[in-house]
């Protein structure tokens, strides 16, 4: 009961401050009064201890996992697997088995996985993502070393493999800081570099974000018209960029996350113009881009909003990108002490969001398995 251990703890107080039989009293017997000294330090140690644990109640969610009360508009599709994206058809979607793993497909409707890049030797991936023409654009590094796997993690270039998932994939000659950002509509795609991948070309501690077209001569992909977008000494504010997507329709405007602006922001710029706009604008608050709608009003974020702990404690929330930093949470995950949800992406009808149960314990990207988010079903439960 609640009020056991208040109880306990003034019990233990009421002796150690001694009354009847106070280790004062004449004629204690020692081993009575040895008896009293044990009680009256063991309470004092005690006391502040149950005095803590009966002020701090015990969420009724700790102990259990998000997938145990999953509502109607969830469902589990894969029990493994990280950092999801939607083929153009909806039908199947592409994820990475692990950080510096191989990619894999699954389609929805069957759940059934067949792997894609264990058709050759590679040292793993951390991206993998649908181009426009169905063939994949995959990150991944060229040195791996286990014991300091986060050198790898920025040491990452670029490849694209063919949709026969037949031949090895074939380099484009840049490296990519974490995910790059492609078209659903045509062969383009964006990226970033950091100082570190470059650190003879860029000063320490700056970004940089590059667009290219793809193009294939003689059946061989290679980027082509590539031009900078921008270098982060030209924003307005200090930040490391992550380039995210290309905003629908007309995607003339890049979103991108803006790590360590006022904790972390939703930022994106005109291609054409670069005007930069910061659409979360949340001092304080994690809000990191991930999949748009295809409609361009809203990206999925993730977000701390729920409890203003940082990174490892997100969820999803959708914000509207008109500026006014409106927010809605779409999953409960980090409500389950220990998880989150993250790294959310949209089909391109707009109907379903697949992301991840992740750990808050873990490294950003690793995730435990792909989930499916119905918007039709999740708004016939709110009515």
């Amino acid at each position: 009961m609640k009020t056991e251990p208040p109880h306990v703890g003034c019990y233990s107080f009421a002796i150690a401050s001694g009354s009847r039989n106070s280790l004062d009293s004449p004629g204690l017997p020692d081993d009575k009064r040895w008896q009293l000294m044990q009680t009256k330090l063991l309470s004092l140690l005690l006391f502040p201890l149950i005095s803590v644990a009966a002020d701090s109640p015990v969420s009724p969610l700790a102990g259990k996992s998000p997938v145990d009360e999953l509502p109607p508009h969830l469902s589990r599709l894969t029990w493994f697997g990280e950092r999801a994206d939607w083929s153009p058809d909806g039908r199947r979607i592409l994820f990475i088995e692990k950080t510096y793993g191989d990619a894999f497909e699954v389609e929805v409707a069957t759940k059934v996985v067949r792997p894609v890049t264990h058709h050759f030797h590679h040292l793993g991936f951390t991206r993998a993502l649908y181009l426009a023409n169905g063939d994949l654009l995959l990150s991944g590094p060229e040195a791996f070393n286990p014991k300091a796997p986060h050198v790898s993690r920025v040491q990452c270039f670029l490849y694209v493999l063919d949709k026969s998932f037949t031949k090895p994939p074939v380099p484009l000659g840049s490296k990519c800081s974490e995910g790059p950002a492609v078209s659903r509509r045509r062969m383009h795609m964006a990226w970033t570099h950091v100082s570190e991948q470059y650190p003879d070309e860029m000063p320490k501690g700056s970004s940089r974000m590059w667009e290219a077209d793809l193009v294939y001569e003689d059946g061989k992909p290679k980027l082509a018209n590539q031009r900078l977008i921008i270098d982060s000494r030209d924003l307005p504010f200090t930040c490391t960029m992550e380039t995210q997507n290309f905003r629908p329709p007309q995607e003339r405007e890049l979103t991108f996350s803006a790590y360590g602006h006022q904790g972390t922001d939703v930022c994106g710029i005109d291609l054409v113009t670069k005007k930069v706009t910061n659409y979360s604008n949340a001092a304080g608050q994690y809000d990191e881009p991930e999949g748009i709608f295809p409609d361009g009003l809203h990206t999925l974020v993730e977000c701390d909003r729920q409890s203003g702990k940082g990174a490892s404690y997100i969820d999803i929330w959708k914000l509207k990108l008109d500026g006014s930093g409106a927010l809605e949470r779409l999953t409960f995950f980090s409500d389950y002490l220990g998880y989150k949800a993250s790294n959310p992406v949209v089909s391109d009808d707009g109907r379903f969001m697949a992301f991840q149960m992740a750990k808050s314990k873990d490294p950003a990207g690793v995730g435990y398995g792909i989930f499916v988010f119905d918007f039709v079903k999740a708004a016939q439960v709110e009515k």
